[in-house]
């Protein structure tokens, strides 16, 4: 698994999972639940992993939409 980026925005989260699952690339958000240890207050960034052959293709496509960092 590779990771994509981090996030505590959970729109941007869930909006490129999406893109990434509509696209065929199966993407997985990483620390969902961490925010139960920081008192859910959102500080522990979030990570979005794609497997390691669909790397190249869901940064290609995170840059053509301008959602790359």
């Amino acid at each position: 698994m590779k990771e994509l980026f981090r996030s505590n925005d959970p729109v941007r989260i869930s909006r490129v999972v999406g893109l990434l699952c509509a696209e065929g690339i199966p993407a997985f958000e990483l620390d969902q639940h961490m925010s139960i240890l920081d008192g859910s207050i959102g500080v522990l960034p979030r990570r979005v992993m794609v497997a390691d052959r669909d790397e190249f293709m869901a940064r290609a496509i995170l840059k053509d939409l301008g959602l790359d960092e």
